[in-house]
């Protein structure tokens, strides 16, 4: 006889997984960690196995669970896609959506080109700044959602992700080495600049800005000419460039959050589209 998975509980355990514990896993569903674990068992007793296993104070996926996980994510894809698809009419109208730089070629193609598909009467408008500036510009209106990179989560947003911020250098290059290290930074806007700044800082390792802006294009340039290394999301690095390790010697960097902002009052085309993008990061998990 056939059974039913209940989707919350594949929504938890995925959590789990991506936030590397059941504390940031409720912080990121907005249950308490007592509901988090009941559902963790509760998935277990249905598949009548172990998920995960506990490594001192972590948890550490079981075999069964490592076996789940791909499964779990085109389950729960396709369940979103479902839900946004039949339970919305079509839409009309324009919605403007705020990025940061630093994830929006990553990330964004594949999102407007679903939604585009689903609702095509509505026009979607770019805003890309740094999340800093999408922040401010979705508190004046000037922007309807918001996708932002940062170390923690603000009220009205939901972390869809953490990715670690790494150093990046042009493959076989030596910017590295070189003493002052060459550092192409972002804006004095940028997310990324004073983390990067303290962590060279705690090492005590000298350097000096090559490129201060926070458009992908220059900073791209500065790494492919080995003029420079840089701190980027390990998602957002392109396979032409190098993710240096510690062999290197530059300082570890923290993860950031990919956060979706999608405050009460949207209209239904931007609610939408806001599961859209949930949907996209449920569909793509990333290798750290």
């Amino acid at each position: 006889m056939n059974k039913d998975l209940d989707i919350s509980l594949l929504r938890s355990f995925l959590a789990v997984v991506d936030a590397g514990g059941v504390t940031r896993a409720a912080s990121m569903l907005a249950l308490s960690q007592a509901a988090v674990s009941q559902q963790i068992r509760r998935l277990e007793d249905a598949l009548d196995c172990r998920l995960f296993e506990r490594e001192g104070r972590r948890l550490a996926l079981a075999p069964a669970g490592e076996r789940l996980i791909a499964q779990a994510r085109r389950l729960l894809a396709l369940n979103d896609e479902v839900w946004s698809a039949m339970r919305k009419p079509p839409f009309e109208g324009e919605l403007r959506l705020g990025v940061p730089y630093d994830i929006i070629a990553s990330v964004v193609p594949p999102i407007l080109r679903r939604f585009a598909k689903a609702q095509p009467r509505v026009r979607v408008s770019l805003v890309c700044e740094d999340s800093k500036v999408v922040r401010e510009r979705l508190r004046s209106g000037a922007v309807d959602l918001a996708l932002t990179t940062e170390t923690d989560c603000g009220r009205h947003g939901e972390t869809l992700r953490t990715d670690r911020l790494v150093w990046v250098g042009a493959s076989g290059g030596d910017a590295h080495v070189k003493d002052p290290l060459p550092v192409s930074l972002g804006a004095p806007t940028c997310v990324f600049r004073p983390v990067a700044i303290e962590a060279l800082g705690k090492v005590r390792r000298d350097w000096r800005a090559v490129c201060e802006v926070s458009r992908l294009e220059p900073v791209h340039a500065a790494i492919e000419a080995g003029l420079a290394v840089a701190p980027l999301l390990r998602s957002s690095v392109p396979e032409r460039f190098e993710v240096l390790g510690r062999e290197a010697r530059l300082p570890a960097l923290p993860e950031f959050r990919i956060n979706l902002y999608a405050p009460p009052g949207l209209s239904p085309a931007a609610r939408d589209l806001a599961d859209h993008v949930r949907a996209h990061f449920a569909r793509r998990p990333i290798d750290h």
